[in-house]
């Protein structure tokens, strides 16, 4: 397994000295937030694109993908009951599709639950198949830049589309295209009600693409209570061998101490 981190954790940064950064504490990757760069990833030309790749190799680093996809620009939804946004939105998913592969990347998650919500009168049955269509139509995008679209399960306080690890296999198995896949959080599997090393044996033993790794308290791995030794044993017992990626959410330790502290712990039970 390699190890990534989240770039919004570093916030005002500038993306090369995140690298930088990265790879001094032993990290293989380094996942990006669009809205970090730009409102709309549309806008950030050819040249700086290979620019950014050029600095992130330089450094030994790869950009690993993207993630938060949704946050910007404004007005996106992919389960809108307005048909033009589900259009607009489907074409700004394919565009960071072809972002991420001029990066390098190869996963981009789709959490952004917000942007997902069903909203009523809209019933579940026609959403769902809406949502695989869509989903099938920016996979076949994903899949030519060899870049894998992994749909994020979270709970029902963020969001009422695909809150289990299951639901999110399920949308996975019916979109059925090489370019969408699963992603699985260690935060949104704690909210499952059984352990996390139990949710992956159970849910991740097919079409898991990526992992984020982060504590219920929303700091980094090793900086609260989660034991991410049977995490870490889970993963490989059901052969996973991509990345194991920090993003956190409290930045108050800061990030070199967060970023830090999370690769101690990655080194001790993943290695």
């Amino acid at each position: 397994m390699k190890f990534g981190i989240c770039n919004e954790l570093f916030q005002g940064w500038e993306i090369e000295r995140v690298f930088e950064y990265a790879a001094k504490l032993g990290y293989h990757g380094v996942e990006i937030a669009p809205f970090t760069l730009a409102d709309d990833c549309r806008t950030i030309a050819a040249d700086r694109r290979k620019e950014m790749r050029a600095a992130a190799e330089g450094c030994g680093i790869e950009i690993l993908g993207l993630h938060w996809l949704l946050i910007k620009p404004d007005g996106l939804h992919m389960n809108s009951p307005d048909a033009s946004v589900r259009d607009a939105t489907e074409e700004y998913l394919k565009a960071l599709m072809e972002f991420c592969g001029d990066l390098g990347g190869h996963v981009c998650v789709l959490g952004s639950p917000k942007q997902r919500n069903l909203e009523p009168p809209q019933r579940i049955a026609e959403v769902w198949k809406r949502a695989c269509d869509l989903l099938r139509r920016v996979g076949e995008v994903a899949a030519k830049r060899d870049v894998v679209l992994a749909f994020e399960p979270l709970d029902a306080k963020q969001t009422n589309f695909v809150n289990t690890m299951r639901e999110g296999q399920l949308l996975v198995q019916e979109t059925d295209s090489p370019g969408v896949g699963l992603h699985l959080d260690t935060i949104a599997m704690s909210a499952q009600g059984r352990p996390v090393a139990e949710t992956l044996r159970l849910e991740g033993n097919t079409h898991l693409a990526h992992v984020h790794v982060n504590d219920p308290n929303k700091r980094g791995p090793g900086m609260g209570e989660l034991d991410f030794a049977p995490i870490a044993a889970a993963l490989r017992d059901i052969g996973y061998d991509k990345y194991v990626s920090v993003e956190a959410f409290d930045y108050s330790p800061g990030a070199e101490e967060t970023a830090r502290k999370s690769m101690e712990t990655l080194q001790r039970v993943f290695c």
